[in-house]
């Protein structure tokens, strides 16, 4: 009747019939959706997995030129995207679900599940670990002898404690057994180990979803394959460690890349697929690789990054132009530094990003600033005044006119 359709459904294309159709891309993720509830029961785990996936939510251009939505999905819009019957093929007005004349994309045995976690999740006290939480269970260092640096050393489980909480890493094993080495990895586990879930989870997916995962097409064994897949990807989580730790083979990681094979046998096993069936091509991923530096810890990126926005760069980048034009209008600089309770020496680094190339300046207000591009390591040092020397400072690989 009008308005902006839900995710998984497009308007009807003929203007004369005010009727649904299935858009076959967002229905794809909203069976992924709802297949991760299934396997997690935990909305926040799901949250953080499909956002990791890279599912969006329904990107909707208006007449007038507005665009809405398109965003990662935040934990609410999750929780109604699986309360809504439309998907089972069903309307739902105020306290009342009619049959649709829609196509539904799911199936209600599905749906039931689903419905059945969601209302036994709300039943338990507030605070009481559910499924997805995994309460108690052990560390196990899951990528141990997976993976190597680009010199061919092998990366390392260990740890350390820090305020009475137990810390681990990979750690090229060269920097165990003594001596230090600039070039040696120290990665934070955790990150590491969820960044290959991902990438592994979402290559299989893009795979599956472009029928590009077994060696001969079969759109009818797609369609089981896809689902399997789903299933499969929604079981790499802390609760289910064996699943990656089995399927993948060995991996190298670079200072830009990062390279995985997989165990064609193991996948097979995993999808009710045999080994040779599968595509030999899909058993190798290579995928950007960074790691972004916040103090002692780091972020791990992997795959091709999202425009991601720094909001502590933002933030100072706004004040510098408020300090600079406040200077060029002959106010002092301990007029300044006293109006907003800090040292001169405080506000006199900070200012320097008024100076940065507007190129530079734009990629901070897109995010597509590098990954490792913080405050801290533009303040560490006087900003250069040539716009050239900036770009190749700030790691930009093009010089300012295009960062």
């Amino acid at each position: 009747m009008g308005g902006v359709p839900p995710l998984g459904y497009d308007p009807h294309p003929d203007p004369k019939t005010r009727g649904l159709v299935v858009n076959a891309d967002e229905a794809e993720t909203v069976r992924t959706i709802f297949a991760l509830y299934d396997d997690l029961g935990c909305l926040n785990a799901v949250m953080r997995r499909a956002n990791d996936l890279g599912l969006r939510s329904k990107r909707h251009s208006f007449k007038s030129g507005r665009v809405h939505g398109g965003n990662p999905f935040s934990r609410g819009q999750i929780y109604a995207l699986l309360r809504n019957p439309i998907y089972i093929g069903k309307i739902r007005h105020k306290a009342r679900v009619w049959d649709g004349q829609h196509a539904p994309i799911l199936d209600e045995a599905l749906w039931d599940r689903v419905q059945s976690k969601l209302q036994a999740a709300s039943a338990r006290p507030r605070g009481q670990k559910g499924a997805g939480d995994h309460p108690g269970k052990s560390r196990v260092a899951l990528l141990t002898g997976k993976l190597r640096d680009d010199t061919g050393d092998r990366l390392t489980p260990t740890h350390t404690r820090r305020h009475g909480r137990q810390i681990r890493y990979y750690v090229s094993n060269r920097l165990i057994s003594g001596g230090t080495d600039p070039g040696g990895w120290r990665l934070p586990a955790a990150a590491l180990e969820e960044a290959v879930a991902n990438t592994i989870a979402g290559h299989l997916i893009t795979l599956a979803r472009d029928h590009r995962l077994c060696a001969e097409a079969d759109l009818q064994q797609s369609e089981t394959v896809k689902d399997k897949v789903r299933h499969l990807a929604g079981q790499f989580t802390d609760g289910a460690p064996d699943r990656i730790a089995a399927l993948l083979s060995d991996g190298t990681i670079g200072r830009n890349r990062i390279a995985l094979r997989l165990q064609a046998k193991a996948l097979g096993e995993a999808l009710d697929l045999q080994p040779e069936a599968i595509d030999p091509a899909a058993v190798t991923i290579d995928a950007p690789f960074a790691l972004r530096r916040r103090g002692v810890e780091g972020k791990i990126i992997v795959g091709d990054r999202e425009p991601q926005s720094d909001r502590t760069l933002l933030r100072a980048l706004a004040k510098a132009h408020d300090w600079v034009a406040d200077l060029r209008k002959g106010k002092a600089l301990g007029d300044i530094a006293a109006s907003i309770g800090h040292s001169e020496s405080y506000i006199r680094t900070r200012a320097q990003l008024a100076y940065l190339a507007p190129a530079i300046q734009g990629a901070i207000l897109d995010g597509r600033q590098p990954t490792d591009l913080t405050l801290e390591r533009i303040i560490r040092k006087p900003v250069p005044l040539d716009w050239d020397a900036q770009a190749r400072l700030y790691g930009f690989a093009q010089g300012p006119g295009q960062p």
